[in-house]
């Protein structure tokens, strides 16, 4: 199953509907087609997609809503969603999921959420309306009407009387049906914390491109515990049994790197998803490059692995050759998402400096405020 196209209304935090798309809009040259994946005809997928803005322009607010719909769709209860808190005090949030079924079907999943206050003054959502649409996608003659389901009848219509959960989707029907399920990894509660959330084996080959200094790093489950071995070359070997320890031995980066690099070969090796936010955070820049490069070269991602990050650095936008996998946030009276292909048409701009010299408008802090924090200073010298 892969995602093309998100939209949201109705979030408190959105000044107008969010509309998020995962498939190549632009065209597709032949140089371009080993940085995409293939879905079927004309239809690519953008594996590598960048959401850059400015401090507080509501990056992360944008990776909740993908991963509220990523979830809603892979079968979750809302309620039990991480990232459910996006929804606030909606009185009527209508999310858009449009996908592409293993089983050659293009399909539009509408959920209309409302939330009520429970007596612990905590937010519960219930779904109030839904449908699906689904259309065979020899249908699909070309992009434009790639998400266009203005012709078809609804293949299914959420019932009162229906035996489920109000917060569970009725598309839980049609993955059991079809043996869909996605793999969505979150590193978003991992974005300033550096430690390792799990116990699993850790490729050498991570290790050493991580950190060359380091000979061995593995995990020996014993009793219920869990020991680790850390051997730094020519160094007698460190035992630990608390995963927190590490940080008194390796670098913040060393440790984010192996959790990235570790969970990204899971993810392309499944086809599934990769969300981080502020994707710099302890890396350099070659280090996130890396990263990057591993989801937008088609020999090692066969599969489709989507990685999705947020950033504030816009020297990583020139690692896109192409605009249309980059989406630019704004804040100014509420969240707005544009995806760059829509203003900057031609793919040979350098993008790192239409971003940084204020031609896309929103990207770069405020003049005035600018003036006053410098003044403030001044007068303080």
């Amino acid at each position: 199953m892969k995602v093309l196209r998100i939209t949201a209304q109705g979030l408190p935090l959105f000044k107008e509907e969010l509309d998020i798309s995962f498939f190549a809009q632009q065209r597709v040259a032949d140089d371009d087609k080993d940085l995409l994946y293939p879905l079927f005809a004309n239809v690519y997928m953008n594996c590598s997609n960048a959401f850059i803005g400015i401090n507080a322009a509501g990056k992360t607010s944008v990776l909740k809503v993908i991963l509220l719909a990523l979830n809603l769709l892979n079968n979750q209860p809302i309620n039990h969603i991480e990232t459910k808190e996006i929804l606030g005090d909606t009185d009527r949030a209508v999310i858009n999921i449009y996908f592409h079924s293993e089983t050659g079907e293009v399909c539009r999943l509408e959920t209309v959420i409302t939330s009520e206050k429970t007596k612990a003054d905590t937010s519960y959502y219930r779904i109030v309306k839904e449908a699906l649409w689904v259309k065979p996608q020899d249908s699909v003659t070309a992009r434009k009407n790639l998400t266009d389901f203005s012709a078809c009848e609804p293949f299914a219509v959420r019932k009162e009387e229906e035996f489920l959960s109000d917060d569970v989707s009725i598309i839980i029907a049609y993955n059991k049906k079809k043996r869909e399920q996605m793999d969505i990894v979150s590193l978003l509660s991992f974005t300033n914390i550096n430690v390792l959330p799990f116990a699993d084996e850790i490729p050498a080959e991570v290790i050493y491109f991580l950190d060359p200094a380091i000979e061995k790093l593995y995990f020996d489950k014993m009793e219920k515990k869990t020991l680790i071995h850390l051997q730094f070359k020519g160094r007698q070997e460190i035992t630990l049994n608390n995963p927190m320890d590490l940080n008194l031995y390796l670098s913040s980066g060393t440790i984010k790197g192996i959790v990235a690099f570790t969970l990204a070969k899971e993810v392309l090796k499944s086809g599934g998803y990769l969300v981080m936010d502020e994707i710099e955070n302890h890396f350099n820049k070659e280090i996130v490059s890396t990263l990057i490069r591993f989801f937008m070269d088609a020999r090692l991602n066969k599969n489709g692995g989507t990685l999705i990050f947020t950033t504030h650095y816009p020297e990583l936008l020139d690692e896109y050759d192409r605009n249309d996998s980059i989406h630019i946030i704004r804040n100014k009276d509420g969240i707005a998402v544009e995806n760059l292909a829509n203003i900057l048409k031609r793919n040979d701009i350098k993008k790192s400096e239409a971003y940084q010299s204020g031609f896309l408008e929103g990207t770069t802090p405020m003049y005035e405020s600018y003036m006053r924090l410098k003044k403030s200073i001044a007068d303080s010298v």
